[in-house]
């Protein structure tokens, strides 16, 4: 059974969706609009990108692949460099109920943020050590602000997409994976310290005008560098019981991941039952994202221009 045949129009509200959380709702839908039944990956056509900040994947997935679940809501970002790039929610869920309510309910609202990568002509999906986040932590709470401007701390999640090019100008997903974003990292006062204020440097330079914005550039985790993960469909959640709730779940891996004070946070990863081999074992992870081994604290230094004669 594929999701768009129990989310039929005319069921009770108490079925549609199977009472299922919010991510598992989204990915369901996702895996049947970008997979057909057998798991490959199908076609699909994006209008062309206007300007630098202008992202014809994200506004398809909120106005299009998102737009339709029963009972939810999806809103997009207002504008670029705004996160997350949407927010699911349940209006009847939501609406006049204290923002406490809110903080760590996948039934009610989530956040997700949309990254999108492509693979290398070797095969592996781009960036697979580590990811460029920008300006902003990954994090399993995120905060966005209500309709007064009041602050709102909402669960986050990320939807993670290797794009590829296909023929007839279209294009393909051929991995992806909508993944808690605490398995990516959990501190939220860090998330709050990077994405808050700053002090700037101004009046710099010989005549004053110069200023350095002191703009962090994080990168954390890429989970397509998995190789588990690196091909089809998988939702990556904090719950080891979604095989109950739904028939069409297979929990094909636990991910696990060591913090920096020992202690160990387990996630479970599903794939649709009809992707999994019907006699796969489940699988244990551990520390299973790939880190550069040569890390280091300080920066390289600016690129060198070579002179093409000696002085």
């Amino acid at each position: 059974m594929i999701w768009a045949a129990y989310d039929r129009p005319g069921k009770p509200a108490c079925e549609r969706g199977r009472n299922l959380d919010l991510p598992t709702t989204a990915f369901l839908s996702l895996r049947s609009r970008f997979f057909n039944n057998a798991g490959d990956a199908k076609p699909f056509s994006l209008r062309p990108k206007r300007n630098t900040q202008d992202d014809p994947f994200d506004e398809m997935l909120a106005t299009v692949a998102l737009s339709k679940l029963s009972g939810v809501t999806c809103d997009k970002a207002t504008g670029p460099l705004i996160t997350p790039d949407m927010a699911l929610y349940r209006p009847d869920r939501c609406e006049e109920v204290a923002a406490k309510d809110l903080k760590n309910d996948l039934d009610r609202i989530v956040g997700i943020e949309v990254k999108k990568l492509e693979r290398t002509a070797q095969g592996s999906v781009a960036r697979s050590s580590g990811l460029d986040y920008n300006t902003t932590p990954p994090c399993g709470r995120t905060r966005v602000y209500d309709e007064a401007g009041e602050t709102v701390d909402i669960r986050g999640f990320y939807l993670f997409v290797c794009l590829e090019k296909a023929p007839a100008s279209k294009v393909v997903v051929t991995a992806m994976a909508m993944v808690d974003g605490n398995l990516l990292n959990s501190d939220f006062d860090y998330y709050l310290s990077i994405v808050g204020r700053r002090q700037k440097e101004i009046g710099l330079g010989t005549y004053g005008d110069g200023a350095n914005r002191a703009r962090p550039m994080v990168i954390f985790g890429n989970p397509l560098g998995i190789p588990q993960l690196s091909h089809g469909a998988c939702l990556v959640h904090p719950a080891a019981d979604l095989e109950k709730k739904t028939g069409d779940l297979k929990r094909v891996a636990e991910i696990v991941r060591t913090a920096v004070d020992g202690s160990a946070h387990r996630f479970s990863c599903y794939r649709l039952a009809a992707d999994a081999a019907p006699d796969a074992k489940l699988e244990v992870l551990e520390d299973p994202f790939q880190t550069p081994k040569s890390r280091k604290a300080e920066t390289s230094a600016r690129g060198r221009f070579k002179l093409s004669f000696r002085v």
